[in-house]
């Protein structure tokens, strides 16, 4: 038997395989009740919950890499420079938008705290004030005032729950349930390996001839099937034509190299 926080990704499957059959068993009312008696259980987190720090971080870190790359490579001062330059940014900057990632989320997490803890107060001790305010509050988003008042007694039948509506009718805010190491890791470790790609042919460098102006034409292919790649990743985990993901990367974080070529060979 399933529990209910499973369905969400053998729904997807299903969806994306059109398999009717095996989304009908995933919304049979007696499968639901039944699993709702199951105790519930903690749910890993979701790939997909990472996938905004891992397009930020690759997508920056082939930039700014093939930025220096461009940059030392216009100004011809030889391939130890390149790599010189290209390794300390990435782990520099690898490091400072892990560590930005990470200081983000946790006080996207304080600040929601802080608030729901501001509404828990007003709640004990203005309760019919926030029970007027989330009525008015699913009055605006087009409920009827017999409805509202059906909803506010639901809502209100649990402090915790209560406090919980009010963040998200009065305040548009959910609670982030992503990890902000993970958060940190995920962009730090998308920014390094997707980073290191420009520079991949002045590694192989060191150990094979390799003239400067096949080095760098093949940084900006390298450079280009990351982009690329990185863009077509993402159909993992939203779905999408993994061609027109990949081409859309490919343009949005082409011309940002280009100016960042231009930028530096002038």
């Amino acid at each position: 038997m399933f529990r209910l926080s499973q369905r969400i990704d053998q729904a997807r499957r299903a969806f994306k395989t059109n398999d009717v059959a095996a989304s009908a068993q995933l919304h049979d009312p007696q499968r639901i009740a039944a699993a709702a008696q199951l105790p519930s259980r903690a749910q890993a987190p979701s790939v997909g919950q990472y996938i905004g720090s891992v397009v930020y971080g690759g997508l920056d870190g082939i930039i700014t890499t093939f930025a220096v790359v461009s940059g030392v490579a216009g100004a011809q001062l030889g391939a130890s420079v390149i790599l010189i330059l290209g390794i300390a940014n990435l782990l520099a900057d690898g490091f400072s938008m892990g560590t930005g990632d990470y200081l983000s989320t946790k006080s996207e997490r304080e600040y929601y705290d802080r608030e729901l803890q501001r509404q828990a107060w007003e709640i004990a001790q203005f309760p019919d004030g926030q029970k007027a305010e989330l009525h008015a509050l699913y009055t605006q988003h087009g409920y009827t005032a017999a409805e509202a008042t059906q909803l506010v007694a639901v809502q209100t039948h649990d402090n915790q729950r209560w406090a919980s509506a009010m963040m998200v009718e009065e305040l548009n805010m959910l609670r982030d349930t992503t990890n902000p190491l993970a958060n940190a890791l995920a962009t730090f470790l998308a920014f390094v390996i997707a980073g290191v790609l420009p520079l991949a042919v002045y590694l192989l460098g060191l150990f094979l001839p390799i003239d400067a102006t096949t080095a760098f034409g093949v940084s900006i292919a390298s450079s280009a099937i990351a982009l690329f790649g990185l863009g077509a990743a993402k159909v993992f985990v939203t779905g999408l034509n993994p061609f027109r993901s990949g081409f859309e990367m490919l343009l949005v974080g082409g011309f940002a190299a280009v100016v960042a070529y231009l930028v530096g060979h002038c």
